[in-house]
Parts: structure tokens; C-alpha cells; sequence
């Protein structure tokens, strides 16, 4: 049963910048930098006949490239900290293309996604860091940003339980035209047979 999420691959030269950042703080599990991807849509466990179903359905989005620019650094959690992440840019092309796979993933009868989407490459899970400890790292790194670059292709991920974050494994990759967008209709009659892995 796999692990499923959509998302963006990011330059090799924002992953040798990001990778930069990691340690100085307590706590910390960072992420291995052949990891880093922006996340677009959390799957989840599903069986195979609907991971078939979910890779068939991606492949009927028509979407432009997307344009990526990394700037700035935070924090999730409330009250205590779980993650520390480089801030993406949201965009057009970026939103309209996760609230695209959004709408599919309805469609097949996932459960909708409650959180806003917030894009980000996660850098590391925070296990003891305070506060304190987070709100340092970040003042000490603040200002941080990548050189911007063009997302040609989404990926369906694969990801096996794991202390570190991955390894993820590309299970389908859908190009993104250079062209511009040609609309992006879900026809579920269009489904065709499909071998997941």
C-alpha cells in the first residue's frame, strides 16, 4: 500500500543553497537534501487500484511551467515547533496547479485537504527545539533566498515510513507545457489501464 503525495522538484542549485542552512539548531532532524521538493497535495496510504486511478487522473492536467522562487524562511507549529521551511513564493500557475489536483483527488473521493496550502520546502523536523531554539536559527539565516527557476514537470511521489523524511520515490512525472496552459478538464471515462510502479 503505498504513500502517495503530489509535488515539484526543486533546482539543483536552490538544493546546494538550502542544503547550506542545515544544523545550528538543537533538535533538529534535517532532511537529506535529495529529498527536497515542494510538496503540492498529501495522498496518503491508499491501495493499488487507487493509485492507478490517482496517477490516470494526473495525467490529464494540461498546466503551464511554473515558476519557483524561494525566499525567506519559517516555522510550523503552535505553541511548539514541528518544522523549520524555506518559504516559496505562491503564484498563479503554482496555485491554480495544486487547487487543480486538489479538485481530482475530490473527485476520486479523497478526502479534501482542511489545511491552507502553504508551499515550502521542508528543511528539517523539529523533536526537542524550543521556540527560542527556532526563532534563533531563523534570525540567524534570515534574508535567505534562491536564485528563481522554471518547474518543468509534477511528480506523484512514493515515500516508505522513515525517521528522516524519504527517501521518496517518483512514481509518474507529468510534464508541464512551455507553451502556456491548454486547460485542464478531469474526464474520469477517460481513465485508461494504468501499471502503478
Amino acid at each position: 500500500m503505498p504513500r502517495l503525495f503530489t509535488g515539484l522538484e526543486i533546482s539543483s542549485q536552490a538544493g546546494l543553497m538550502l542544503s547550506l542552512l542545515r544544523g545550528g539548531l538543537r533538535g533538529a532532524r534535517w532532511i537529506d537534501p535529495e529529498n527536497y521538493h515542494i510538496t503540492l497535495r498529501f495522498i496518503g496510504d491508499v491501495d493499488d487500484p487507487t493509485a492507478d486511478e490517482i496517477a490516470d487522473a494526473l495525467a490529464r492536467i494540461r498546466r503551464d511551467a511554473v515558476e519557483i522562487r524561494i525566499d525567506g524562511l519559517g516555522s510550523f507549529g503552535n505553541g511548539k515547533p514541528h518544522a523549520v521551511w524555506a518559504r516559496v513564493e505562491p503564484n498563479r500557475a503554482l496555485m491554480e496547479l495544486q487547487g487543480e489536483q486538489e479538485r481530482i483527488l475530490q473527485r476520486l473521493r479523497l478526502p479534501a485537504e482542511r489545511r491552507k496550502y502553504i508551499p515550502h520546502v521542508t528543511l528539517a523536523r523539529c523533536r526537542s527545539a524550543t521556540n527560542q531554539d527556532v526563532a534563533r536559527w531563523l534570525s540567524d539565516h534570515g534574508g535567505f533566498q534562491a536564485p528563481a527557476f522554471t518547474a518543468a514537470r509534477f511528480v506523484l511521489f512514493s515515500s516508505r515510513a522513515s525517521v528522516g523524511g524519504g527517501p521518496y520515490l517518483v512514481e509518474e512525472a507529468y510534464p508541464l507545457s512551455a507553451r502556456g496552459s491548454v486547460g485542464g478538464g478531469f474526464n474520469a471515462d477517460a481513465f485508461a489501464d494504468h501499471d502503478f510502479g
